[in-house]
């Protein structure tokens, strides 16, 4: 396993860590892939899974937007249902429609028959990771790869619906009619996404994040009882191994306070809530990411740098802000926005962030 340094030379990991330095750290969702014209070439004649099992492939994609937009971190290339299938889920991931499951799992039995994933089932996966690692410049680079797994509410979800879902009612029925199958069937997730967030942090990922994509079609009171102890149950596992962690999940604004709870440095926002009002529900204790709404992409440039700024300055509130997307970059996104948006935030976001610090310190002290 490669050490984790206990200070970081990445800005983007002591961010995490609620240490903002000099330096506005930046990074977007979904960054390694579709959007990029290199991605499409290389990616020609594999299918997704094939992609992600190919150590050299996954290096490849996984640095393609680093080169390009000067981002502040890699984002491992893979899949949130990649374990899985490395573990023996019978699944298909079809371009247009996302992941499809052969034999759904609805009952005890199919419950029981999941198996637990071996780390020697990821082998191409830490090699891949190793590699990506080698090309930032090493452990400790400038450059910080992010691991990433899919939390257990949205991995049962898929496995349940047997693909995606508008509604997620038959994930729904399960979770409050068959309470122990589902916390039984969450468990063995919750041991799935923390080996696969595991071998990555071995490999030498300095920071990590939790997907819980479909969070937000639940209730506070479903999350907290259904959702939180197995959420946390990863997370906590992943910080025996010393890097923060990062937990994102659309539309969850209600749900902050709980995400919080579940156990990580930082908190990934959608574009739905201010950061400044997500620290104010979060209590000002974690650091945030994010939050530009991807769907302004397409905007004048004028507009979208104005949106940029505002999402900086709304960051200031809380301890450490590492800037994203409220979500992953569209594939029509214009690579080259990305690009200014890099250069932006790195640029003048410092800067900004100093000067809305300063006014919130100034109405504290006029408040009081």
């Amino acid at each position: 396993m490669i050490e984790q340094p206990a200070s970081s030379s990445s800005d983007l990991v002591n961010a995490a860590r609620g240490v903002q330095g000099d330096h506005l750290p930046v990074w977007f969702m979904r960054q390694a892939g579709r959007s990029l014209p290199e991605y499409r070439e290389v990616r020609a004649g594999s299918t997704m899974l094939e992609a992600c099992f190919d150590p050299e492939l996954v290096r490849e994609i996984t640095l393609q937007p680093v080169r390009r937009h000067d981002v502040d971190a890699a984002v491992f290339y893979s899949d949130i249902m990649v374990p899985l299938k490395a573990a023996g889920v019978d699944l298909d991931i079809v371009p247009g429609t996302g992941p499809q499951i052969a034999d759904p799992i609805r009952t005890r039995d199919q419950v029981a028959a999941l198996p637990a994933l071996d780390p020697a089932a990821l082998e191409p996966i830490r090699q891949g990771a190793e590699l990506v690692v080698a090309g930032l410049g090493g452990p400790d680079a400038a450059k910080a790869l992010i691991g990433f797994a899919g939390a257990p509410f949205t991995l049962a979800s898929y496995l349940v619906e047997g693909g995606p879902s508008k509604d997620y009612a038959k994930t729904k029925s399960l979770m409050v009619g068959e309470p122990e199958l589902w916390h039984e069937l969450c468990a063995k997730l919750a041991q799935i996404s923390a080996v696969f967030l595991q071998v990555q942090v071995e490999a030498g990922a300095r920071v990590v994040q939790l997907f819980d994509s479909w969070a937000g079609a639940l209730s506070a009171s479903d999350y907290r009882e259904y959702v939180l102890p197995h959420s946390a149950a990863v997370l906590a596992e992943v910080g025996r191994l010393g890097v923060p962690r990062i937990h994102f999940g659309v539309g969850t604004g209600e749900l902050l306070p709980l995400i919080g709870e579940a156990g990580a440095e930082v908190v990934g926002i959608d574009w739905r809530i201010p950061l400044d009002e997500a620290s104010r529900r979060l209590g000002g204790r974690y650091a945030v990411q994010g939050n530009l709404d991807p769907a302004l992409l397409g905007a004048p440039w004028p507009v979208l740098a104005d949106r940029v700024r505002r999402v900086v300055r709304e960051g200031a509130a809380a301890p450490g802000h590492i800037f994203n997307l409220g979500h992953g970059v569209p594939p029509t996104a214009d690579p080259t926005v990305l690009t200014r948006i890099t250069e932006l935030v790195h640029t003048e976001g410092p800067q900004l962030r100093a000067e809305a610090r300063a006014d919130q310190q100034q109405m504290q002290e006029v408040s009081q």
